[in-house]
């Protein structure tokens, strides 16, 4: 078999090879990204959520002629018009259903007697994100290179709702992150969401590992439910980085956070290793 057929065969997530399936299931470990690994402070996740409202009301056009700016739909319309969309399309994803950017937009101009520029949409929220100053969780670092140290694979399993793992991929690169993680599962980039059991099916499929000898970390309900439909040893709940902003909630997360029942929560990144020590102890 050629190289290239070599690395076909075992697939790519971020344009590292995959690793073959063994006969011995690995200890896998997988985190959600949004308030779990990364985050924005309150006032600048504000202020995120808002622009990503503007730019998509910049991007719907007038019919026919297609020119910005006309007097057809008022700003606060097409606001409305693209919020009801994106509240629509996390109702899909808590469902298992994705429910792409371009979706989105495309609904959001119809319903108010528009078109949407997508193109234009997707390269404004990329350059967004680009200038948006992302941190990563206290502990990030040091906890995640100690897992992948003591042999653990890791990967991230995150619902993009509302940006692209594209757009996403750059900004591990830029806190950091990247180098410590072993797989990257974006729900725009396949047919599922969490709480989908599919999408963590792929995700212990590409570490190599298998339900029992894997535990999901994150801070919502779709993670915890999501583990337990796909039988995974365990779920963590993480409530270190829940100082959501209000758009957030109301946007992102509207009616309120789903109840949840975890047996294991966690406050901060750093109590992980100890806890794994139990749930998923190496060579056990």
């Amino acid at each position: 078999m050629s190289t290239d057929k070599a690395k076909e065969a075992l697939g790519t997530v971020d344009g590292s090879e995959r690793s073959p399936p063994s006969s011995r299931a690995t200890p896998a470990v997988t985190f959600d990204l949004w308030h779990t690994l990364c985050y924005l402070d309150e006032p600048t996740e504000e202020r995120y959520v808002h622009q990503q409202v503007e730019l998509a009301v910049a991007a719907l056009l007038e019919e026919p002629g297609g020119e910005r700016g006309s007097n057809s739909g008022s700003g606060e319309q097409m606001r409305e018009a693209f919020i009801r969309e994106r509240r629509r399309a996390n109702a899909a994803a808590e469902e298992g259903r994705v429910v792409s950017l371009e979706t989105q937009l495309t609904l959001a101009a119809s319903s108010i007697g528009r078109r949407a520029d997508v193109g234009a949409y997707l390269r404004s929220l990329s350059a967004e994100l680009g200038r948006t100053s992302f941190r990563y969780a206290p502990g990030a670092h040091e906890v995640l290179r100690s897992l992948k140290d003591a042999g653990y694979r890791i990967g991230i399993i995150s619902n993009t709702v509302g940006e692209k793992g594209a757009f996403l991929r750059p900004v591990l690169e830029r806190i950091g992150l990247a180098p410590m993680l072993d797989i990257l599962i974006f729900s725009d980039e396949t047919s599922w969401t969490k709480p989908h059991p599919s999408i963590f099916q792929d995700a212990l499929q590409r570490l190599g590992s298998s339900p029992a000898h894997a535990v999901h970390v994150g801070d919502a309900w779709a993670d915890i439910e999501g583990a337990r439909r796909a039988g995974l040893r365990a779920a963590v709940l993480f409530t270190g980085l829940q100082d959501y902003s209000p758009s957030y909630r109301d946007i992102v997360r509207p009616g309120g956070a789903r109840p949840m029942a975890a047996e294991h929560q966690i406050a901060q990144l750093s109590e992980l290793p100890p806890l794994l020590r139990t749930l998923l102890p190496l060579g056990g």
